[in-house]
């Protein structure tokens, strides 16, 4: 397990004019009052569906033949129907052939001459009326389609649609992402850490971390693995999503839990804490929100899901420093190199968790700088909360401890009590927590309170959710046998 500190216009044809001549108008006398000159062939005229046979002129001929651009933009054409007889003023050329009865552009539509009424062919009448209607109208769509794909002053045009229903300003719902990420923002910094020294020594690198507001006096809640290479002699500085940097300094430090508390120097007035939640309450699959500095992009916000709870997570940031243990919260938010140190929220945009690691595709434990493969873990915020507490209260971390020393290599059937502790000492502490409750070498504890243990890292996770003085349930095999025992754990304070 690692920690992540790390349409265009078709031009027009040339030999065709650039807008369609005027319709003829219908002002004529000739052409709008005088009738046709038997009924029966106007009427054959009006219900044909196939157009009639225009006289044998010249031009006649080839004006209602001539097509209209196959690839005319966006507008189909209805095919315009031949026009009557009547109604071509002697062959005069054009294209698009104007339709027969359509008057000029924005003028009423005459009325239709009433076709004669067959009392035997009632509805015959009643289709015709509607071949009429349909056939003026299919010619008024063409030639009105040609005109307007005509007119573009520069041969480009285009089409926006808007919304007109948008609201001036538009208000997210409380408990959206959004509404969350606006509230929780003006709370998350980014950390540039540089380490001390001669630069020529390696004194001045560093990395970026996230961190968040605790409290009105300017501490900050971070990862110890953001800020250890600037605890001793570097510099710090805390950057609000408004671009205003503060510098800082660390109030403590606990490598074990991988939690760190800084305070600025000189705290604006006005800070906002991010409300803290409770982690024992949170229920696999609710809604989860990261937000921090992925590969230094400050303020970016993630979503996703508590993956699983209780996760016993032993992570290293690759400097050769001590491993941190947590039983962590697991998401698969996305959670990148620089999203060390911030907050992990609820859908309420409480804090839920601080994250802390990722699980790297690349083999062992150690810093990388891989993306998210969606298997990070968060510090849970009741046990981060308390270890906050006692830095601002010391400046140095508590640790509940049982006493005993436990093999920390072997895994799957519980964590075994070495025979010896380091450099020589026992590995059972006399007088301590586990001898009082008569823990041997040798013993293999397979269950702290109702939790299963399968590894020494895993005990380890589980002890430190508690405080000292508490009382725990711890369940051991010796000798074949399974037995219980009661233990009061003890403290250690400090990481030395």
């Amino acid at each position: 397990m690692s920690t992540e500190n790390e349409g265009t216009a078709v031009p027009a044809d040339p030999s065709a004019p650039s807008a369609p001549p005027t319709p003829p108008s219908t002002s004529t006398p000739e052409q709008t009052t005088t009738p046709a000159p038997e009924p029966a062939p106007a009427r054959e005229a009006a219900t044909a569906p196939t157009p009639v046979q225009p006289p044998a002129h010249p031009a006649a001929q080839t004006q209602p033949t001539t097509p209209a651009p196959a690839d005319a933009p966006t507008v189909v054409q209805a095919p315009a129907p031949a026009a009557p007889p009547a109604a071509v003023p002697g062959g005069a050329g054009g294209w698009p052939p104007p339709p027969p009865t359509v008057p000029a552009w924005g003028a009423p539509l005459p009325p239709a001459p009433p076709a004669p009424v067959a009392p035997r062919k009632r509805t015959g009448g009643l289709v015709a009326a509607v071949l009429v209607a349909a056939l003026v109208a299919g010619g008024i769509g063409g030639g009105v389609g040609y005109w307007a794909a005509q007119r573009g002053d520069d041969g480009v045009s285009s089409t926006t649609v808007s919304s007109g229903e948008a609201p001036a300003a538009f208000k997210r719902d409380p408990g959206t992402v959004a509404a969350v990420a606006a509230q929780a923002l003006p709370s998350v910094v980014t950390i540039q850490a540089k380490s001390g020294g001669p630069q020529s020594e390696g004194g001045g690198e560093g990395g970026t971390g996230t961190g968040f507001v605790y409290d009105q006096e300017g501490h900050i809640v971070t990862n110890n693995h953001v800020v250890a290479s600037a605890a001793d002699g570097g510099a710090l500085s805390v950057t609000f999503p408004d671009g205003k940097a503060y510098d800082a300094e660390v109030v403590g430090r606990a490598e074990g839990y991988d939690v760190a508390v800084l305070k600025l120097t000189n705290a604006p007035k006005g800070l906002k804490p991010l409300p803290l939640g409770d982690s024992d309450k949170v229920a696999v699959g609710d809604s989860t929100i990261a937000i921090g500095a992925p590969f230094g992009l400050s303020n970016t916000v993630t979503t996703g899901i508590i993956s699983a709870k209780n996760r016993p997570v032993a992570s290293g940031d690759g400097s050769g420093g001590s491993n941190s243990y947590m039983s962590a919260l697991q998401t698969d938010a996305s959670i990148n190199p620089g999203n060390s140190g911030g907050p992990l929220l609820d859908a309420s945009g409480a804090v839920i968790g601080i994250n802390s690691a990722i699980q790297s595709t690349g083999s062992g434990f150690g810093q990388s700088q891989a993306g998210s493969i969606g298997l990070g873990f968060a510090i849970p915020v009741n046990q981060a909360k308390n270890v906050a507490q006692q830095l601002i209260k010391t400046g140095k971390p508590v640790y509940p401890v049982i006493g005993a020393t436990v093999n920390m290599n072997e895994r799957g059937e519980g964590a075994t009590i070495a025979a010896q502790g380091s450099g020589g000492t026992p590995s059972v502490t006399p007088d301590g927590p586990a001898a009082k409750a008569g823990l041997k070498a040798g013993d293999v504890i397979t269950a702290f309170d109702d939790r299963q243990i399968d590894s020494g890292p895993t005990l380890i996770s589980e002890i430190w959710t508690h405080k000292p003085g508490d009382s725990v349930k711890i369940t051991y095999e010796r000798d074949g046998k399974t037995s219980t025992a009661t233990v009061t754990l003890g403290e250690r304070t400090g990481d030395n």
